[in-house]
């Protein structure tokens, strides 16, 4: 047992420090005032009746008093539900009737979106916030609990059914910054810009909780706006930046990506999905380095990551296992992978959920023997270095023989007409199933079907060539930045 305070270690070890900027509202936040206003929540709650384990509901974009009630739920152990401010009312009703919060934290745009008629207390986040601004200084002794307890509930997109709400845990939070911190060698002085979101595990743990564990400075931008987002990196001289694909390579288009001068940046952490050769090049080319990576809500979420120095010869790759991820590849047939033998990729060690929130079919279907089963399918290579190759849910067949469109789409990335490109099994009634590729063209430039078949044919067996072409104007992307296969099925 031990108490799970950040803050308050580094509103005494460096008080004066600003932890978070707000950019839209040119508000900051140093650690004494962070830890106070986290002390204030604290008292609130638990004076409100809130006790260990009770649920707070939080539907509003990332700021300085979502952070504060993240040291909250640090200090007394009752578990912050994000909630994706994008779900129609009835898709976030559901997530109420499973999390049972206590209070709903609600920012008055996103009124419309919660019943007037829920039994359940609402509090307006607009509100808080001035509230917060008047209060004076607070005390409270934060309390000790169980390392596996919940400290966040994370609804992960839910591909079939209804979502799953993941348990992330304080032992989670905890592993998950040292291996961040061992992978990308961060310190004290750091800073970064952080503009996920904070209903995504990518907006808290990737580099905002590590960032905060270390005593370092975080900047929240709200929205994704490549113009601002390049003059900020360059006015705080950030060392460190995390985007999905689609984010990086709205930078390299935009008209400040010359002019910026990015020299104190170290890494860019890139994850979601494949960044292409040719924006890796571009970056490198302008002196920034791109880490590749791998995670998921329920593990880590940083749990590989791709040394740049390796970046082109080892291209597809997610990388090495950091230092506290410990792998497995297991076959159909139950049985360890072999060296470039392809297997369900399995997680074990503290960075793995409990599990989801009162859904105990959905638990062990996850984790079996200790190990969670991720449902990715991945081969490793004869030094380590991991390739996932697909979904398990993605796979189809053709033919008899198994198609990864994961791989499918390597090949047509490696086109430079191609710009973005996903693959679907589509019905055949010679083949069973057959490949259909949805692409997005670079600058306008759009190969013919013939062309595309001709060089995939040069890369890849005859069965895994995709039948049908068809081009996009631009690619359906889900809330997390990633391609939306669903919407490309229907």
């Amino acid at each position: 047992m031990y108490r799970k305070d950040w803050i308050s270690k580094w509103a005494t070890y460096s008080p004066e420090k600003v932890a978070i900027s707000e950019y839209e509202t040119n508000r900051t936040i140093t650690y004494q005032k962070l830890n106070s206003t986290a002390n204030y929540l604290s008292n609130h709650f638990v004076n409100e009746g809130c006790q260990l384990g009770d649920r707070i509901m939080v539907l509003a974009e990332h700021c300085i008093e979502y952070v504060a009630l993240f040291s909250m739920a640090q200090k007394t152990g009752i578990t912050l539900v994000p909630v994706n401010y994008r779900l129609s009312a009835s898709e976030i009703e559901f997530l109420i009737s499973n999390s049972k919060p206590s209070f709903i934290i609600v920012e008055r745009k996103f009124e419309h979106l919660i019943s007037d008629s829920l039994p359940i207390e609402i509090i307006w986040m607009d509100d808080l916030v001035q509230e917060l601004d008047q209060a004076i200084d607070s005390h409270f002794r934060s309390y000790e609990f169980d390392e596996n307890h919940p400290l966040f509930i994370l609804y992960t997109s839910g591909t079939t059914g209804f979502p799953k709400g993941a348990i992330y845990s304080h032992k989670m939070l905890f592993w998950n910054s040292v291996n961040t911190s061992q992978s990308l060698e961060i310190t004290p002085s750091d800073h970064t810009i952080s503009c996920m979101p904070a209903f995504h595990t990518g907006g808290w743990n990737v580099l905002l909780t590590p960032l905060l564990h270390r005593g370092a400075s975080v900047g929240l931008l709200k929205k994704f706006d490549a113009d601002l987002l390049l003059q900020l990196l360059e006015k705080e001289k950030s060392q460190l930046f995390m985007g999905v694909p689609t984010m990086l390579k709205m930078m390299t288009e935009s008209d400040h990506f010359n002019t910026t001068d990015l020299s104190r940046m170290r890494y860019f952490i890139v994850g979601g999905e494949a960044l292409p050769l040719g924006v890796i090049n571009t970056w490198h080319d302008k002196g920034v380095k791109i880490r590749q990576g791998y995670g998921l809500t329920e593990v880590g979420p940083n749990l590989t990551s791709l040394h740049q120095d390796h970046v082109e010869r080892k291209i597809g790759s997610i990388g090495l296992p950091n230092f506290y991820t410990e792998i497995k590849l297991k076959t159909a047939k139950g049985k360890e992978a072999n060296p470039n033998e392809i297997g369900e990729l399995c997680l074990s060690g503290p960075l793995v959920t409990p599990g989801y929130w009162d859904n105990e079919k959905a638990t062990n279907e996850a984790i079996q023997e200790g190990w969670f089963h991720t449902g990715d399918l991945a081969k490793m290579d004869e030094e380590g270095f991991l390739y996932i190759v697909d979904r398990i849910k993605c796979m189809f067949i053709s033919g008899g023989e198994n198609v990864y469109p994961a791989e499918v789409e390597r090949v047509l990335r490696q086109m430079p007409e191609i710009d973005e490109a996903a693959v679907v099994g589509v019905d055949d009634s010679q083949w069973g199933e057959v490949g259909k590729a949805y692409l997005t063209a670079s600058n306008g430039r759009m190969p013919t079907k013939d062309l595309i078949k001709a060089y995939c044919a040069k890369h890849l067996a005859k069965f895994k060539v995709p039948k049908h072409i068809v081009w996009l104007d631009e690619m359906p992307k889900n809330d997390s930045g990633k391609i939306d296969r669903k919407k490309l099925k229907v």
